[in-house]
């Protein structure tokens, strides 16, 4: 990192820091984003100060987000089974992360500190980890180069790079090439993948394929799903009288635009037909428009906390998901899934859990960053569409003919399967982190 980029670098953390002290309390993401780190070094210095067992090695793992958690979550159960001896550290750094990472079979589990070197010390010289891995592809410079100083080992899992993306160049690639030259063992998700990280900076003798441990997390999580569980009895086939029903996962506004009005032509072919829809934000101001959509349309509609409670029925025409962290389970009750992002500039949601359920797949046109979009669209087990009506159509094709909807159902599903196993690849390449 050049000198003007580290000296605006720790300028921006400072601000960071100062504007968490500073910030009001309020609902936002961006200030629960800063909310969240009053008090932070003193949270993990009071963990290790009370439970850190200097004779046992800790393994720290970093992921930003509910994404890059999943791919983290096979490691550390393997870790937690194989390594008895470990403490395990798991950091995240969005507000949306919080309560995925208290779910884990960790010691501790808190937000990252924002990227300032008077952070950074203090942690690692409390948690004094053996080695420090980074999940998918964050990796922060300053975290890094005090780690490195303290030989703490540092690697990097489920790592992918997209061929467009931003840090690739610039001032980006400037801050952060040093970061991935100090990775000491990386674990890319395709060739392409390692050839990309390569050119971002990481030594090419220290990069090996291993695969995306995400499709190791969404197979264990289809075969154990519970159909008989509260969450999903209510909504099974048996209790809605057979109808088709499409799961549409993590949309946004710009999802639902086409997705409500080609439901619309889905309801006049069959009014039988039953739509869940899990938007990516379940805010008020999210939900509202669905609920009203759906009285304009007079389709039924209840909320799935009310199925959940026992106060209304899942044989409706509209189920709406007004919380997070079920929708892995929910797609164990659809014949088809539409994943929300591909008409968002957030970019497309997981493909992967619903095609762990044999469910064939549909999303908007921007996916081309997606790895997993495009192999199944490759494989026949999803298909893309970029109206209303290209939407409506591949509905009905799916709802009248079984065969269809089983052989892409099963293409998606195969996908997942011929992925699978990166989980101890990645597990066996931070063991030799470890030594």
């Amino acid at each position: 990192m050049n000198p003007l980029a580290r000296t605006l670098y720790a300028v921006v953390g400072q601000a960071a820091r100062a504007a968490a002290a500073l910030t009001p309390d309020g609902s936002g993401k961006l200030r629960r984003t800063l909310r969240a780190r009053r008090g932070l070094r003193a949270r993990w210095t009071g963990w290790a100060r009370d439970h850190r067992d200097a004779s046992r090695p800790l393994l720290w793992m970093h992921a930003p987000s509910v994404g890059e958690g999943l791919q983290a979550r096979p490691v550390l159960e393997l870790a937690r089974r194989e390594r008895p001896d470990l403490q395990l550290a798991y950091s995240f750094y969005s507000p949306s992360a919080e309560r995925f990472g208290r779910g884990l079979d960790v010691d501790v589990a808190d937000y990252l500190p924002f990227d300032t070197g008077g952070d950074a010390a203090a942690l690692l010289d409390a948690l004094k980890p053996k080695a420090l891995v980074f999940s998918k592809l964050d990796v922060w410079p300053v975290l890094a180069a005090e780690a490195a100083r303290r030989r703490v080992k540092l690697g990097l899992v489920s790592a992918t790079l997209a061929e467009g993306s931003s840090r690739r160049g610039g001032l980006a690639g400037g801050l952060l090439r040093e970061a991935y030259a100090r990775l000491d063992l990386v674990g890319a998700i395709s060739e392409q993948d390692a050839e990309r990280l390569v050119a971002l900076g990481v030594r090419p003798d220290r990069v090996r394929v291993t695969g995306d441990t995400r499709y190791d997390q969404v197979w264990r999580r289809a075969e154990s799903a519970d159909r008989a569980s509260a969450l999903l009895a209510p909504l099974a086939r048996e209790r809605s009288g057979g109808r088709f029903t499409l799961v549409a996962g993590s949309t946004w506004p710009a999802d639902e635009r086409v997705l409500l009005e080609a439901w619309q032509t889905m309801r006049r072919q069959d009014a039988r037909a039953r739509l869940v829809v899990a938007p990516h934000e379940p805010t008020p101001a999210h939900l509202a428009p669905i609920e009203e959509w759906a009285r304009a349309q007079r389709a039924t509609l209840a909320r799935l906390s009310a199925v959940e409670e026992g106060s209304a029925s899942g044989d409706v025409d509209v189920v709406l998901v007004d919380r997070v962290g079920v929708l892995g389970d929910l797609y164990a009750i659809g014949d088809a899934a539409f994943v929300g992002g591909g008409f968002h500039d957030a970019g497309l949601h997981s493909v992967l859990e619903p095609a762990a359920f044999a469910l064939p797949v549909v999303f908007g046109p921007q996916h081309t960053d997606s790895r997993d979009a495009g192999l199944l669209l490759a494989a026949g087990g999803a298909s893309t569409v970029a109206t209303p009506r290209t939407l409506a159509e591949l509905l009905r094709r799916w709802r009248t003919s079984e065969t269809l909807l089983q052989r892409s159902g099963e293409s998606a599903r195969q996908v997942v399967r011929d992925g699978l196993g990166a989980d101890v690849r990645a597990w066996t390449l931070v063991q030799e982190l470890l030594g």
